[in-house]
C-alpha cells in the first residue's frame, strides 16, 4: 500500500495551479515555525530592553474582562 505521502502527491498532481496553490497555503499554516528570522531576533531584543528599562505593562494592569 502507498504511503500517504505518496498518495497525497499523487492527489496534487491531479489539481488545478489554483488549486494547488490553495493546498500549499494549507500546509505552511500547519506547518510548524521555529525558525527565527532576523525580524524575530530583533523583536525580542527590543522586548528584552523594553523590559529591563522597566517598559511592561504590569500582569494586574490589564483588563482581562
Amino acid at each position: 500500500m502507498n504511503s500517504v505521502k505518496t498518495q497525497a502527491f499523487n492527489a496534487f498532481d491531479l489539481l488545478t495551479e489554483r488549486e494547488q496553490f490553495l493546498v500549499f497555503e494549507l500546509i505552511k499554516s500547519l506547518a510548524p515555525d521555529d525558525i527565527a528570522t532576523a525580524d524575530d531576533i530583533a523583536a525580542h531584543d527590543a522586548a528584552i530592553e523594553d523590559y529591563a528599562r522597566g517598559e511592561c505593562v504590569s500582569h494586574e494592569d490589564i483588563n482581562w474582562d
